[in-house]
């Protein structure tokens, strides 16, 4: 069968691999039927990911079919409609001990430590399967919007909140939207109009152009001077990184989704003066997926806003090559396998 590989730093080219079959007991065979691309996939094809090895089938954004049934598991039948958590756990570090399994130490993601879902068959344990009455582009924005949601959770985001994300991405957009799902007044930040006007699409309902206009000025007469009680960093950059303790109010909270490239240098009298929370958040946690599910099913999300390329599996290398070369011009691209 035929696989997205990446044979080394800017080397995508589509490969015929082995045909994929149940190595576990609970293994499920899924058709692959839609996989989006994310920053980690552009970070891996550039060779700055730390994670990930080569060569390396890509892949975690999943919308696919179940293929054939496990008699172990007869509820996923023939044809069911899922998406996929990519993560694993060990069961037996600090975190996954304090039911934390997102944040496993040993965790292995598809895609970056292990071949990913970019081939036209995948098989994975029956447990990390989700089902949703979503069609099959929605169910490939699924785990995406996760990451988002599980910073909103994090965050401990609730109704009265005022909440502002800095960067209105991919990842950005799934905090927008789950902040706003919870009721939250949500402000979007970002440079791009375009990003911008999506965000209010998913639920902002101020937007912030820092190339345009003051970030603190806007900010404190949208909050009275108060700043936002949470805000979510989904950049990574030092500049943003410290903007989000000098914005955020007094005793409020701060998430970091991504992590700055290089060190990061704080005025660390904010830390106290303000009494913050500063929280990082990783990957998803199976009721983020189910948040999103519902999210989603309530018709929640610009789903075609957010899409902005589709493209064939034989035509993904040449569409990273473009991505790697004006990021800019993409959202989110999503690679039809079958």
């Amino acid at each position: 069968m035929k696989a997205l590989m990446l044979q080394g730093p800017g080397e995508a080219v589509v490969a015929e691999v082995s045909d994929a079959v149940r190595s576990g007991e609970d293994d499920v065979l899924l058709q692959v039927r839609r996989v989006g691309l994310c920053g980690s996939d552009l970070n891996s094809y550039r060779g700055r990911n730390p994670l990930v090895s080569y060569p390396r089938i890509l892949g975690h954004e999943i919308a696919a079919t179940v293929a054939e049934v496990n008699p172990r598991h007869p509820e996923w039948l023939a044809g069911s409609a899922v998406t996929v958590s990519p993560y694993t756990n060990c069961g037996r570090c600090a975190s996954c001990l304090r039911g934390r399994p997102n944040a496993c130490q040993f965790n292995q993601t598809l895609g970056v430590q292990r071949d990913g879902a970019l081939t036209e068959s995948i098989a994975v344990p029956a447990g990390r399967l989700y089902r949703a009455e979503l069609g099959i582009e929605e169910l490939c924005l699924v785990e995406p919007l996760t990451v988002g949601f599980h910073a909103v959770s994090r965050g401990r985001v609730a109704a009265e909140d005022v909440v502002a994300v800095m960067g209105c991405g991919g990842v950005g957009l799934g905090a927008v939207s789950g902040a706003a799902f919870r009721g939250a007044t949500v402000i979007g930040i970002d440079v791009d109009d375009g990003k911008l006007e999506t965000a209010r699409k998913a639920g902002a309902a101020h937007t912030i152009n820092t190339a345009a206009v003051d970030l603190h000025a806007v900010l404190a007469e949208l909050t009275e001077g108060r700043g936002a009680d949470v805000v979510i960093e989904a950049i990574g950059l030092p500049l943003t990184f410290r903007a989000a303790v000098e914005e955020v109010a007094f005793t409020g909270r701060v998430v970091y989704i991504g992590y700055a490239k290089e060190p990061v240098a704080y005025e660390t009298r904010l830390f106290v003066q303000k009494e913050l929370d500063i929280l990082g958040s990783r990957n998803a946690q199976p009721e983020d997926f189910q948040d999103v599910i519902r999210m989603l099913e309530a018709k929640r999300f610009p789903v075609e806003e957010a899409i902005t390329h589709r493209v064939a599996l034989g035509e993904a290398p040449e569409i990273v090559a473009a991505w790697d070369r004006e990021p800019a011009r993409f959202g989110k691209i999503v690679v039809e396998v079958s």
